[in-house]
């Protein structure tokens, strides 16, 4: 008789556990929910094949969220087209007060390079420390730092209104004038 429950049981309840952090997590990576899933697919997978070490691991969830960063990762470096998967948003009541400002966000997160975006979403959606975010990444604190302005930057100008950003260019150039 065995003290612990069998391998399926104890991954089946981690499943049923952690798999609305890991699609959320992983929809924010994709911007897609079809991509969300697969990738959430691919990382339990890996996770469910080293399930005993992942069980050892001082906190699995962090463990099987790595799996997902890195599949997540190491999918976009493979890609070889520029495609762009186009999403539906998911079929949950949202808690958005403005629907249209989620879909801008989530246009604008797929600007991104995937490393960039990585940091954005565990920075400022999972709220992590840089130091959780350099280490689950294998960066250097600055280089996240680094990583997050430039991507935060980059998000403000593709968020801002296009009639407002045509303004204040037309303004630069008329200052420039005279």
């Amino acid at each position: 008789m065995r003290d612990s429950p069998p391998i399926d049981e104890d991954f089946t309840a981690f499943v049923a556990a952690r798999s609305p952090a890991l699609y959320r997590s992983a929809w924010l990576l994709t911007t897609s929910a079809p991509a969300a899933e697969d990738l959430v697919q691919s990382a339990l997978a890996k996770a469910y094949v080293h399930w005993r070490r992942v069980q050892a691991a001082d906190d699995p969830a962090a463990y099987v969220h790595g799996i997902v960063l890195k599949t997540f990762l190491s999918n976009r470096r493979r890609r070889s087209s520029g495609e762009i998967p186009v999403d539906a948003p998911p079929d949950r009541p949202s808690s958005d007060r403005d629907p249209t400002e989620r879909l801008a966000l989530m246009a604008a997160l797929r600007t991104l390079p995937p490393l960039d975006r990585a940091v954005v979403v565990l920075r400022y959606w999972e709220d992590r420390s840089v130091d959780e975010t350099a280490h689950t990444l294998r960066l250097s604190p600055a280089a996240v730092k680094n990583r997050s302005l430039r991507a935060l930057a980059r998000l403000r100008l593709t968020l801002i209104d296009p009639e407002l950003l045509e303004l204040a260019s037309t303004e630069a150039r008329h200052d420039s004038h005279g």
